[in-house]
């Protein structure tokens, strides 16, 4: 897509992820899709859009399935907010085309032809209202050489081993999970393993070349609806030192339970 086109939209610099069923969630999901839930008196998504209109975002994606069309019907196609530009929505409707949500891979694939050649990757499901959506961290991540750019946060109770290693030189690491190897492989990787391990917040950017690389074999705009996870391409990117990383220390919730959701309703003004 040629942003500046005059007869197609700009590309998008943000996709927000809203899609999945919510399973865990029910029977809260069973009438509203989770990014719609309520949290501390705005739909949960909307943490994230505000932050990405903050951030200078004004041309935004957000993928829908599950009871998908409630999203569009609630923003529409303009999100304004007091003192910000408008930002221009639009949205890749997994449920509508494939009959269901194609998982974190799969959904950024199918929104890629609307997305510009560096774009912002956030979840509806997520709260954290301290995170900054950095132009200058965007610029910076631009002009480098990796391929995404993840954030790490403290391990919850629920990922109490985490995701993923940071190295002193800021590279995302593919760590070994002693629990997953023989004891005999575990023992030689003890180094590896007893390194510190971060949770992926979801808060991420990533170049196009990522999703066109060779850890990632699904044609652009996704026409077949694959459905991908993530966390593989990720790995295989890290394992090339094709992703740099960061520590949030700000507030983060993923709310994947209804005890999460009430207790961040309970501490809210």
């Amino acid at each position: 897509m040629n942003p500046t086109h005059t007869s197609s939209p700009a590309a998008a610099t943000a996709l927000l992820l809203a899609a999945g069923r919510g399973e865990r969630m029910r029977p809260l999901t069973d009438a509203t899709p989770k990014p719609l839930l309520a949290v501390r008196g705005k739909p949960l998504m909307q943490w994230a859009m505000e932050g990405l209109q903050r951030g200078g975002v004004q041309q935004l994606v957000i993928n829908t399935a599950w009871l998908g069309q409630q999203i569009p019907q609630h923003y529409g196609s303009v999100f304004q907010t007091k003192d910000q530009t408008p930002m221009h929505l639009r949205y890749s409707q997994e449920g509508v085309d494939f009959g269901g949500a194609l998982e974190t891979a799969g959904g950024i694939v199918r929104a890629l032809p609307h997305l510009d050649e560096v774009f912002w990757v956030a979840a509806g499901d997520v709260w954290a209202p301290e995170f900054v959506f950095s132009a200058d961290a965007y610029a910076r991540f631009k002009a480098s050489p990796h391929l995404a750019h993840i954030w790490l946060v403290s391990n919850p109770d629920h990922n109490p081993q985490g995701d993923f290693g940071l190295s002193a030189q800021g590279l995302a690491l593919n760590l070994p999970k002693l629990g997953a190897m023989p004891v005999s492989v575990a023992k030689s990787a003890t180094t590896l393993s007893e390194q510190p391990r971060w949770t992926f917040s979801t808060m991420a950017l990533y170049k196009r070349a990522f999703f066109e690389s060779a850890w990632c074999d699904i044609p652009a705009g996704n026409p077949h609806g694959v459905k991908a996870p993530l966390a593989p391409m990720l790995r295989a990117a890290m394992d090339n030192q094709a992703v740099s990383a960061e520590l949030y220390r700000g507030p983060w919730t993923d709310v994947g339970t209804p005890e999460r959701w009430a207790a961040l309703n309970r501490s809210g003004p």
